[in-house]
Order: C-alpha cells, then structure tokens, then sequence
C-alpha cells in the first residue's frame, strides 16, 4: 500500500496519504489497453510556455518566496503535520478537528489561490514556476471538492482511524531530546484526547446521516482501541504502549543527562495523571460508541453508493484518486482487461516451473504450500524482515544504473506495533525526515505469517522502500529547490502509481531470480488490478463483501487473510486503491512515449529524474512535465 497517503492521514501517511482535513485522514500495459485507458483530467491552467523574460528568474524566486511564506501560515493549521517534517514549532498542540476548523482551512486556501492570482501572471513564469501555480490551485480544488462530501465521510475505520493514528503519532514522531520536549508530550496526551472526541462528534453525525462503516469495522477498532487502555497505568497486565512509550523516552533524558531521577518521578507521575485523566475517559467514550454502533451497522458488508448521496461522493473519490476523469464504469473494465492480460503472463511462469494442472489449481498451490510462507514464530518473523532487509540492499547496489537523483535518508524493516497491527493487514511505507534523522519505515503486518506469502515478499519491499515510495517520498522532501508544499504535496495516483511502476522496473533491474518471486511480482500486479474490479464492484455496482472476495480469489493467489483484509479495506477507504494502477499505466504510457520518441537519446536515469525530481504532481501534470522533458532532449 504507501500504501500510505501521508497528507490524507493527518499531516502524513499517509500518502497516503493523512487543522488536518477530512481527506487526509485516508495511496508496459498492452498497447490496446494503453490506447483506450488513462485520460487525465484536461489541465487546470493554461498550456505550459517556456518562458524567456529575462526577469523570469526573479519572478520565480519571488513567487517561491510567496509560497513559502503561505506554506508556514498553512502549517500553523496542522502541529502534527509539522511534527511529521521534523519541526517543533507548537510541539505541545494537537490539531483541531472541528469541522469549524476545516471551513477555516478551506476559506484560507480559498483566499490564498486569489491572492496568488492577483499578484503572479502565470504567463510570465518559466516552466517549474508555472507546475508551482498550477499544485496551489490542485490542492485547493481536490480539497474543496472533499469539504463537500464531509457528512459522506467515514472518520473512523480499522485502516487509519484518529483512534490509532494519533496515537500513532505521539509515540512514533514525537521526538523527546530535552526536558521541553517532555513537557510537551505530556500536554499532547491531552490533546490527543481532545482530538479524538472531537472526531467522535463528527462520526455520531455521520452515522445519523448514513454514513455508517460495516460491522466487521466496528468490532475491530474496539479491539484496537482496548489495546491502547491495557496495561499500566490503566489496568490489566503489562504496561500499554502509550506508557512503555512515555518511560522510555523520560528514561532517555535520564541516560542523557539531561534530568535528574526526581524530575524522572515527576514527569512519570504527570504522564500518568494525563493519561488517566484525559486519555482514558476519551477511549472509554470511543469503545462505548463503537460497541453502540455494531447492532446498527451492516452485518453484509457493501460500498459507499447505498448511502445518501454516495454515488456523487463515489464520483468525487476517483476523481481525487486517480487524477482523471475515468468514470467507475471505465475503471471496472479497464480492470477486468488487466486482469485477463496478467493471467496470461502467469500461465507462462506455471508452464516454467512444471507445475501440471490449471491456473486455479496453481492459484492454490501458492496459497496453501507450507513452502511459500515462513512459520508463525518470533524466528519465523525475523527470517522475513531479515530478508526484506537483503532486497533493499540488493536494490541499493543497483539504483545508480537507473536514476540519477538518490535519496540521503535510510530506510529500514520494522514490524506494525501491536497495538494497531492486524493480521493481513496492507504492508506500508512511513517517511524519514527531510534532514535525514528519522529513516523511512518499510512496516510489516507478522500478526499472522500465513496472510505473508514468501512469493510477495521481494516485490512488496521494492513498492514500499527502495525503488518505491522511499524515493518519491524522500526525494521530494530532499530537494532544494522547489516550494516547501511541492516537498510535501502527496498524490495518490502519483504515489501509488510511481510504487506499482518500481515493482515492474525491478524486473529489468535483475531481481526476481526465483520464479514464484516473479510470479508474486504478477500476483501483486493482478492485485492491483483487482482493485479496479472490485473498489469499483462494491461502491458503484452494488457488490458484497463476499462477491469481492469470490472475484479476488478466483483470479489471484494471494493468501485468504490478504484478500478478506485488502477487500475490506477497500470497503472502507472507497477510491484509494483504484490510483495504483492507473498511475502506473499512465507512467508506462509515459516511458513508451519517451523511448519511442528519443530513440537513441532515450536515458532511463533522465527518464526517472524527471518522474521523481520536482515532487509529486496529479497525472496531467507530470505528463505536462515528460512532453516537456521529451522535447527538450529531442532539442539538445
């Protein structure tokens, strides 16, 4: 998954994809296919001029001046989106979530596009200063087209609801050097609660709209929410991961010398108090609600279009998340052509490896041979982070043939805390800092071992690290010289479609040695385009749960857990998981075009530098910026 969309969820991942508005709490085909499939959106400004003013220059840095100071103003919204680039400006503020807040927000960046209008004339701009106007104006646009759909929205689900993504932040972000900084975490604890009451609030008057998530998502965030109040200090054995949290990090001022063993009593002693008395009493709210809810939500699980208004919502999410005007209608079919064109691919695999029998009968043997997955063990975890970790490094040796711009910061393997870790659950990508203190995270759901075929391993730590999101995440964070929002802009089309494109790139990199890897390569790929089948199946034609999951695993090898947990996500989070493929076949178009065009003076390093080297841009954009790219080198 990045499979984070990191403004979505909350200042993030996610991307993913991530005050914070609603949204960002959710990111070589066949010729024919290519033809008649990605449309983008027709741009939002005019066509792009090479401009030659001689001011031009200045013009550029005035304007990037002007978005940098915006930029700033904007941040003052969000204190966890600034926590999530490394910065400690309002470190002890949570975001407000109210929906009077998000109007704030929106009339901000309202306001903000005419100001930008008023003084900068586009026309004079050169070629990067006139994709920096058109991003300020794409992010307005996709985010009042969300603000219109608020009372559609589902706040809370068990992929990345506030209940644990908040948490999730204070502990894992919150970066606790000096005593100030401790002090700070103690007065997040309580905006953490005040935060999630806040989205209670808003959930409660969705549900009473008909926006109501399913039953299975209910009961699972009353486990995951449990989890957060066991343990001490609240109860129960052990200690919660809250407090394990809280002691380490006073524990670390300690072993820095930076407290005494009083002022260690005390700060225990007033972390203690906070989560008693403020985080307690919120999840105790949220569990009531949750379990309020279960009589009242579907036992049969279906998409959005039954609910009020849930079509034109519907219509809006793949808009946003694939960056085109593809009707639901168009995605399905284009899926089902993918699908059919990706067996074929696999037929030639199961012919290699001399396995006698039909594609299904294949299909089960993946999925069920012992052979394919290591043992639900501590050791058996290990063995596969250990080998993620062999990849990447194999990757690394190999990115300097492919791509001239690197990232600085590392990117390492870790297993989802249990406190949020579901058994299936979709692996993801968490962003270093942009000084490269805080390394990119490859996070692995090892709940159950048997939901994490040995097949998919190699190609889902190429989509997650290296050459996937790690480097469109840190790459853009990295650069220098654009606009601070262009380093911190996430698009899910983009995104996704920039980690499905790295797991196809890999192949022509050398990995995929063993078959059953590449077949898991085709497996992840069919997934993908499954995706568009049955996103659009349940939200737009009526589908179950159950149909979904007949659909995918009739056509997939992926595990039983996998598929119930990737179908109920995509139930949950309606439109996300129909950017990957889109993007990636628009990236492919855009390859093909490139060498077909430059022949000779084709360079796959210039190829991928232009993809990765302004940051993330809506699919119109970047293929805007390759037409450019193209004729310059057509012109050298």
């Amino acid at each position: 998954m990045t499979d984070i969309n990191l403004e979505r969820a909350a200042g993030c991942a996610m991307c993913s994809g991530f005050g914070v508005p609603r949204k960002k709490l959710l990111y070589l085909a066949a010729a024919t296919l290519l033809l008649a499939g990605v449309q983008a959106v027709p741009a939002r400004s005019a066509p792009a001029q090479i401009a030659v003013a001689p001011a031009a220059d200045t013009e550029t840095a005035r304007l990037n001046s002007w978005f940098n100071a915006k930029y700033e103003e904007e941040l003052a919204f969000s204190p966890i989106a600034r926590g999530y680039q490394g910065d400690k400006a309002d470190f002890d503020k949570i975001d407000d979530f109210s929906d009077a807040a998000e109007d704030r927000k929106i009339e901000w960046q309202r306001r903000s596009v005419e100001e930008m209008k008023a003084k900068f004339d586009r026309a004079k701009l050169p070629e990067d200063a006139q994709l920096s106007y058109d991003l300020w104006i794409y992010r307005y646009d996709d985010a009042a087209a969300w603000a219109k759909f608020r009372r559609n929205n589902y706040y809370f689900n068990q992929m990345f609801g506030p209940h644990t993504r908040i948490p999730q932040f204070l502990m894992q972000v919150h970066k606790v050097d000096d005593p100030a900084d401790m002090d700070a975490y103690i007065t997040r604890i309580g905006g953490v609660a005040v935060a999630e009451l806040q989205q209670l609030g808003s959930a409660k008057t969705n549900a009473e709209a008909g926006s109501r998530v399913p039953r299975f998502a209910y009961e699972a965030m009353i486990g995951q929410a449990r989890a957060l109040i066991t343990g001490a200090p609240f109860g129960g054995e052990g200690d919660s991961p809250v407090w394990i949290d809280a002691q380490a990090k006073i524990d670390g001022l300690v072993k820095a010398g930076k407290i005494d063993r009083a002022k260690a009593d005390a700060y225990r002693a007033a972390a203690r108090e906070a989560l008693l008395e403020k985080w307690l009493p919120a999840y105790q709210a949220l569990i009531a609600w949750f379990e309020s809810e279960v009589p009242k939500s579907d036992a049969v699980a279906t998409g959005v279009g039954k609910n009020p208004g849930g079509k034109a919502y519907y219509d809006m999410l793949l808009v946003s998340s694939t960056t085109t005007n593809l009707t639901a209608d168009q995605i399905h079919q284009i899926g089902l052509d993918e699908v059919a064109r990706i067996k074929g691919e696999m037929e030639a695999i199961k012919e290699k490896v001399g396995f006698k029998g039909s594609l299904p009968d294949f299909f089960k043997y993946v999925r069920d041979d012992d052979r394919f997955y290591y043992p639900n063990t501590d050791a058996g975890r290990q063995q596969y982070i250990d080998t993620a970790t062999a990849h990447i490094a194999y990757m690394k040796q190999q990115l300097p043939k492919y791509f001239g711009i690197l990232p600085k910061a590392d990117v390492i393997v870790k297993r989802v805390e249990s406190y949020r870790e579901v058994a299936g659950g979709a692996q993801h990508y968490y962003m270093s800092t942009p000084d490269g203190s805080r390394p990119g995270v490859f996070y692995a759901h090892l709940l159950d071992m048997k939901s994490m075929p040995i097949p998919q391993l190699e190609v889902i730590a190429y989509h997650e690290a290296l050459p996937g999101h790690h480097m469109n995440f840190a790459i853009a964070q990295e650069l220098t010289d654009i606009p601070n929002f262009r380093k911190f802009l996430y698009v899910n089309a983009y995104q996704e479609g920039w980690g499905l494109y790295t797991e196809k790139l890999g192949k022509g990199m050398g990995a995929y040695r063993d078959p059953y890897s590449d077949f898991g390569r085709l497996t992840t790929e069919i997934w993908r385009a499954i995706r568009l089948v049955v996103d659009t199946g349940l939200h737009s034609k009526g589908w179950t749960e159950e149909q979904a999951v007949k659909y995918f695993t009739e056509n997939s090898a992926a595990a039983e857990g996998q598929i119930r947990s990737e179908v109920r996500r995509y139930i949950v989070m309606p439109g996300q998981a129909t950017g990957y493929k889109i993007g990636m076949i628009k990236m492919l178009e855009l390859r093909k075009r490139a060498e077909d065009q430059l022949g000779s003076k084709f360079d796959i390093k210039g190829f991928h530098d232009t993809i990765l080297g302004r940051g993330q841009m809506p699919l119109d954009l970047l293929e805007r910026r390759v037409d450019q790219w193209i004729a310059k080198q057509k012109a050298a």
